[in-house]
């Protein structure tokens, strides 16, 4: 199948970017092919995210958007900052931060319904979306370009046999293609490879956001409310923190991120998610509520300096794909949306100049020099600070250095402070560290692992090729095992990963089923040997409402 643009994943960056290309060729009178795959079910399936929106992308994408029906209408009311203690709760005062950290002006939304909305609008501009289709290849020209995507073969056993239910995967061919799958997406990780985009750029960094959404009783519920938390559960040495987000039918977003940097192998990000639910200043808030969906997902932390080049020849990464969220305001979708519009207009014009499988070299500069560069320059300082001296002293410099890029906004002081190893190469060794041991939970605030996939919706074919796949096999028991307690039992937030036995009779157990497509086990696994591969379309979380 023949396309103008193909672009791989219906998030807010893929979507923002068939849209705007539709918008142009309407301006201009052009007939012009777009299609988007997406591997979730359906649009909006495997979208997770807090969320408290910043509406400037939407608003340059999409100006009426309020007059369209977008699902964004809970208007932040009160921003609030704790930082945790076991036993209290401290507020920092609003006039001590930042003002970019101020909420005034987002919204609180669900952002798997932003882009469902987003979907439709698409489609009504002539977009042509195929849910349900995981591209699992990259497709290059006899130059090497990018010419576009193969989706996976569909009614393949685990032993690699046709089924009777077989159907061949689709080459889908495209003048440019745009890859927006996301965080640590497959192919954006090939393409990264294959075309030395982080050559000069830092590793990329990244945490684990583990969220539930909860129904609460009507006395507990703020509506507008935004509540972000760091501190306890964690030590000082382990950077993370909370959010909670009151909006909508008394819901309440809860959620809790781990930066993946973390040093302790024995430490459990669901686990301690689970045990910061409890602290005497949050558990209140759920009595007599209702858990409603769970769900996890990797983000990415870098920033600016670990922004690799974005165009390659054939196309270019759009969105989390590419690394734009911002971590100290935790958001990430604007940047998203206003870098599909920057890639829809580079393709276009290109495509408009009679040009194919080239470099869209205007795009590049679109994004580092307007506002998605200058939301994350004013921020480059203050995740390898929070890394370097610990979540107090940390925070505290953090603060003190986005103060100085909001005086000083050409630049700040004039320091870019680097990252240093990914944070596969953070992990100490487990007779080093202190063992970590987490309460029993309770089933009514604090739940398990499998009872908490059970609430993702998620679901894949038995009867497929693994997705999650071993370099060496051996290794889980034979390395990582003995040095590190093998990790991926614990940063795994939907029991994947289990060591079965002790011993010589020991194993390396593969629960595929429970896959969330978090991705954590390809960024954290100490040996670099678990790579995440996309499974037979449609399969995954079906998540509602998150």
């Amino acid at each position: 199948m023949d396309f103008d643009v193909v672009i791989v994943g219906a998030g807010p960056a893929g979507l923002a970017a068939a849209i705007r290309l539709r918008q142009l060729a309407e301006q201009q009178g052009r007939d012009l092919s777009v299609v988007v795959l997406e591997k979730g079910s359906e649009v909006g399936a495997h979208i997770l995210s807090g969320a408290v929106m910043d509406p400037i992308g939407l608003d340059r994408l999409i100006p009426d958007w309020k007059d369209r029906g977008a699902p964004v209408t809970e208007a932040v009311k009160t921003d609030q900052f704790l930082y945790l203690t076991a036993t209290r709760a401290v507020p920092l005062p609003n006039a001590l931060m930042p003002p970019l950290m101020s909420n005034h002006g987002n919204y609180i939304v669900s952002l798997g319904d932003v882009v469902r909305w987003l979907g439709a609008q698409a489609e009504a501009a002539g977009v042509e979306i195929y849910p349900g289709f995981a591209a699992s290849e990259i497709l290059t020209d006899v130059d090497g370009a990018v010419s576009g995507v193969a989706t996976g073969d569909m009614g393949v056993g685990r032993d690699g046999a046709a089924k009777a239910s077989f159907v061949r995967g689709m080459e889908l061919r495209g003048k440019y293609t745009l890859i927006a799958e996301g965080a640590r997406g497959s192919l954006a990780k090939q393409l990264i490879a294959r075309f030395s985009l982080d050559a000069t750029s830092d590793p990329q960094k990244f945490g684990i956001g583990i969220k539930e959404l909860w129904r609460v009783a009507p006395e507990r519920h703020r509506p507008g409310l935004v509540q972000h938390t760091f501190g306890w559960p964690l030590d000082n040495a382990t950077g993370g923190g909370s959010f909670l987000y009151h909006s909508g039918d008394n819901l309440v977003a809860v959620g809790f991120v781990v930066h993946l940097n973390y040093r302790n192998p024995w430490l459990s990000p669901f686990d301690e998610f689970q045990r910061f639910k409890t602290h005497p200043a949050i558990c209140g808030t759920f009595e007599n509520g209702e858990r409603l969906c769970y769900g996890a997902r990797a983000l990415t932390e870098g920033g600016w300096q670990s922004i690799p080049k974005l165009a390659f020849p054939g196309g270019a990464l759009l969105g989390c794909a590419a690394g734009f969220m911002n971590l100290p305001r935790i958001k990430g979708s604007h940047n998203a949306i206003l870098s599909g519009i920057h890639a829809a207009e580079a393709a276009f014009a290109a495509i408009a100049a009679g040009r194919a499988h080239d470099r869209l070299d205007a795009y590049e500069p679109a994004v580092r020099d307007g506002d998605i560069g200058r939301d994350l320059r004013r921020v480059r300082n203050v995740k390898p600070l929070w890394s370097r001296f610990g979540t107090v002293l940390g925070a505290a410099l953090g603060g003190l250095d986005m103060w100085v890029n909001t005086i000083r906004p050409s630049g700040g002081l004039g320091i870019t402070l680097r990252h240093g190893k990914p944070d596969s190469d953070t992990l100490r060794p487990a007779a080093d560290c202190p063992l970590k041991t987490y309460p029993k939970p309770d089933g009514k605030l604090t739940f398990d692992r499998l009872t908490s996939v059970s609430f993702s919706g998620t679901n894949h074919e038995e009867d497929q090729p693994v997705h999650l796949r071993l370099a060496d096999p051996d290794v889980p028991i034979r390395v990582n095992l003995p040095e590190f307690g093998e990790p991926a039992q614990r940063y795994c937030p939907a029991g994947v990963y289990e060591v079965i036995g002790e011993g010589a009779k020991a194993r390396f157990q593969i629960n595929t089923q429970n896959c969330v497509h978090c991705k954590t086990c390809d960024i954290k696994d100490p040996a670099r040997n678990i790579t995440w591969t996309c499974p037979e379309g449609g399969g995954g979380p079906n998540y509602s409402g998150m």
